[in-house]
C-alpha cells in the first residue's frame, strides 16, 4: 500500500505570497525604476539630495565636487559650494518628487527630480552650476555656455575630470 503526503492547498498558496513577496522585495533594492520618491529634500552637493533616508542622484547631469574650485577674472572661488547652494536655492521648502531610474555605483538612486513641476537637472545645466551628464542635458548646456551662465562665465574642469584628478590620487 502507498501513502500520499497530501499538501494543504492553503500552504501552497502561503508559499506562493511569499516568494512573490521577497521578488516583489528584491525588485524595490535591485531594480528601483520607476518608483516614485517625494518630500522635502536635504542637499548634499550640486547634485546629490536626500528625501528621508533615501539618497538620490540627479540623472544626467554632474556639478563640481565641493572642494572643487573655478576661477573667474582671475580669481578663484569655491565653484562646489556655490553649485551646492544653487540646488539649495531650487529646492528649500518646496515638494521635490524624483522618478527613480536606477542606481550609480554608490548605490544611490538615480532619478529624475522636479520641483513644482520644472526639471532641477534641466535647471541646474541651464543656470550653469552643472554640467550634461551624458547626453541628457546638451540644449540646456549649450544655452548655459553661450550666456556665460554659472560655470561658463569663468574657467572650469569638468567635474569628472577634477575628481580623476584630485579624488584618486591622480
Amino acid at each position: 500500500m502507498r501513502f500520499r503526503r497530501r499538501r494543504s492547498r492553503s500552504s501552497g498558496i502561503t508559499s506562493l505570497i511569499v516568494a512573490l513577496g521577497l521578488a516583489g522585495g528584491a525588485g524595490l533594492v535591485l531594480k528601483p525604476s520607476g518608483r516614485l520618491l517625494e518630500g522635502r529634500a536635504q542637499v548634499t552637493d550640486g547634485d546629490t539630495i536626500r528625501i528621508g533616508e533615501t539618497r538620490i542622484r540627479i540623472k544626467g547631469i554632474d556639478a563640481p565636487e565641493l572642494e572643487q574650485r573655478c576661477a573667474r577674472a582671475g580669481r578663484t572661488y569655491a565653484c562646489g559650494e556655490i553649485s551646492r547652494r544653487a540646488l539649495i536655492d531650487l529646492v528649500s521648502g518646496e515638494t521635490v518628487r524624483c522618478r527613480a531610474a536606477g542606481r550609480d555605483r554608490y548605490q544611490r538612486i538615480l532619478a529624475r527630480c522636479t520641483v513644482a513641476g520644472r526639471d532641477i537637472g534641466a535647471r541646474m545645466v541651464e543656470d550653469g552650476w552643472a554640467v550634461s551628464y551624458g547626453r541628457d542635458y546638451d540644449y540646456e548646456e549649450t544655452r548655459a555656455r553661450n550666456r556665460s551662465a554659472g560655470l561658463w562665465e569663468g574657467e572650469f574642469e569638468r567635474p569628472q575630470d577634477w575628481r580623476r584628478a584630485h579624488v584618486h590620487g591622480g
